[in-house]
């Protein structure tokens, strides 16, 4: 679990949680509830502790599977916020370095991020159902519930909620996003 990783982690590089808080720039009292599971650390979280910690993503994430095969079960699953932590992604999938996939849901109004920003994989979403907003290189495209949207996330893009029910979708990523 990503608890128990920063933690050990972090005490591989022998520093304390201050000496943490310092690098990373996050307060000691937030590093102390992640290492005890008792907050879900933002995407913005994660990847400081990532670069800190000298670890990638997947390997923060990594769940141990001896039978090869990882099962997702509904209210077990990490969540990790986006943006300003106001919206929630379910992670689909155990710590790897070749796949990320993550439920998302927006509620009307909501976005993924501020402003459209990039990362080096491919990124394509489906959505499940309502109407989100794709907006990639500048060009918006609206998707319907079943349709779907790949594309080279290195240009900036965002997800956006502009209609007046909620929308749920799925989104896979590969590389994972460090």
């Amino acid at each position: 679990m990503l608890n128990e990783r920063v933690r050990l982690l972090r005490k591989e590089r022998g520093l304390s949680l201050r000496q943490l808080a310092e690098a990373t720039g996050l307060s000691a009292a937030l590093l102390s509830q992640v290492e005890r599971g008792t907050t879900d650390p933002s995407l913005s979280t994660v990847r400081k502790l990532a670069v800190v910690l000298g670890a990638d993503l997947p390997t923060l994430f990594a769940e141990d599977t001896p039978t090869g095969a990882h099962v997702s079960r509904p209210g077990q699953r990490p969540l990790l916020s986006a943006g300003n932590g106001s919206m929630l992604y379910e992670r689909l999938t155990p710590g790897r370095t070749d796949l990320e996939v993550l439920k998302g849901r927006l509620e009307p109004g909501q976005a993924t991020s501020e402003e459209p920003w990039g990362h080096p994989s491919t990124e394509c979403s489906v959505v499940l159902f309502g109407t989100l907003v794709a907006e990639v290189g500048g060009v918006r495209h609206e998707l319907r519930s079943g349709e779907s949207i790949t594309f080279d996330s290195r240009l900036p893009h965002r997800y956006l909620n502009d209609s007046v029910e909620p929308a749920e979708y799925l989104m896979s990523c590969t590389p994972p996003n460090p």
